[in-house]
């Protein structure tokens, strides 16, 4: 990716609302190779965030980029662009915020004696792949980061760039367990340039399900969402199922459309314009908040459960890499742990070890990357990917495995 040419500009206060008083930022950047967008460089003064007391899979998340050049009309974090002082609409799709040091905070956070190895997932909110990485390159330290520390890690992308790190996450899953996850909900590629404008095409992310399958990874797939009476047909549904067993997913989870407030009107807007026959449709549907209503998701599921037990996704399967064979290992004690300055070589090749085995014991765990609550679940962490209401989640059956010794019953499950 070429930025010869690129315009640079230090930004003060009163150029771009909000983002003028924002602590840490050095520069703006705009480039012919991203017309009409901006990329605002910070220095980051944490990387992992904290998400504690939900029913998510994981408590912690790293967004390396804020706001996102997909562009999805539906996209759930629209509404936190309002933090800088930015609009939802088009300042979260060409205002973009980069953390341009994220990786050393990351080691830094990750060296701290306090830090429990807990899973780290990545793509929770705005893309890690969007087009923005093949500029800055953040991905990578992440991943080596993480691993190196043995934390356990998960990434969900709708970026075909995903492709250029998959021997690091190859890599990466022989130390700890390793989710992958790819979004591709709609199979028309002429409605998926007018929903997902700045998204990889339908093809490219089947494509890349392949490669990921190839790697040696599972791949997960989150068909979400679903638009009602846009691509929720049997017959679309049936074709697409069809195509992500046919490239080797190892599972899928649909989740039908959610609109929540402010979301809801930059997604109304484009209906309007695009499909304004289903205008009174969608309000009455989603008249009692962001939910469709109870009997849609209802019979979404009756006419979905079928199709995808057709194509092999009825049974559980996990998502992550498969743990090492062994018996768990419990860390050390944190007292005799050696700090991150330790210059013993043999204890601190020997700390990873004992941390990561734990977790490889519990990869398994139904609480696992897309192995969340079922489709009774209505909160807004119920996906296991930081998404509300799985209306459905099957996967394909998992190949034969030999028979293993059951964890003690007095294990603590990872997630």
């Amino acid at each position: 990716m070429r930025w010869a040419g690129q315009q640079l500009d230090v930004e003060t206060p009163g150029t771009l609302p909000g983002l003028g008083s924002i602590a840490g930022l050095v520069r703006s950047v705009t480039t012919p190779e991203f017309r009409g967008i901006t990329f605002h460089e910070v220095v980051a003064r944490s990387a992992l965030n904290s998400v504690p007391g939900t029913s998510l899979p994981f408590n912690w998340t790293i967004n390396p980029y804020r706001g996102c050049t997909h562009a999805c009309r539906y996209c759930f974090a629209r509404p936190s662009h309002r933090y800088l002082e930015l609009d939802q609409g088009l300042d979260f799709d060409q205002q973009i915020v980069v953390k341009t040091n994220v990786v050393d905070v990351l080691r830094r956070e990750l060296a701290r004696p306090s830090w429990n190895h807990e899973q780290v997932a990545l793509g929770t909110n705005t893309d890690p792949y969007q087009r923005a990485e093949g500029r800055y390159r953040l991905m990578p330290g992440i991943i080596d980061a993480l691993a190196g520390s043995g934390t356990p890690l998960s990434v969900l992308t709708k970026g075909t760039l995903l492709r250029r790190d998959l021997p690091l996450l190859a890599a990466a899953s022989e130390q700890v367990p390793v989710g992958i996850g790819i979004s591709l909900a709609l199979g028309d590629e002429e409605l998926r340039r007018h929903v997902e404008p700045g998204v990889p095409s339908v093809r490219g992310r089947l494509d890349l399900i392949r490669a990921v399958r190839e790697a040696g990874l599972p791949c997960g797939v989150m068909v979400a969402p679903v638009l009602p009476w846009l691509t929720d047909s049997p017959d679309q549904l049936d074709h697409l199922f069809g195509e992500l067993a046919e490239a080797g997913a190892t599972g899928v989870t649909t989740l039908v459309l959610h609109l929540r407030p402010g979301v809801k009107d930059w997604f109304m807007t484009w209906l309007a314009q695009d499909h304004p026959h289903l205008v009174a449709r969608y309000e009455s549907l989603y008249a009692h908040g962001s939910y469709a209503s109870p009997s849609y998701r209802k019979a979404f599921e009756q006419k979905t459960r079928p199709l995808l037990n057709k194509h092999g996704f009825g049974r559980p399967s996990t998502h992550r890499s498969d743990p090492l064979p062994g018996p768990p290992t419990q860390p050390a004690p944190r007292s005799t742990q050696p700090s991150a300055g330790s210059a013993q070589p043999g204890a601190r090749s020997a700390q990873p070890r004992a941390r990561s085995a734990q977790p490889r014991a519990n990869a398994n765990h139904p609480r696992g990357i897309v192995e969340a609550p079922g489709p009774t679940a209505t909160s807004d962490s119920a996906t296991g990917w930081g998404e509300p209401d799985p209306t459905t989640r099957f996967r394909r059956p998992p190949p034969p495995k030999p028979t293993t010794q059951a964890a003690p019953p007095t294990q603590q499950p990872l997630f």
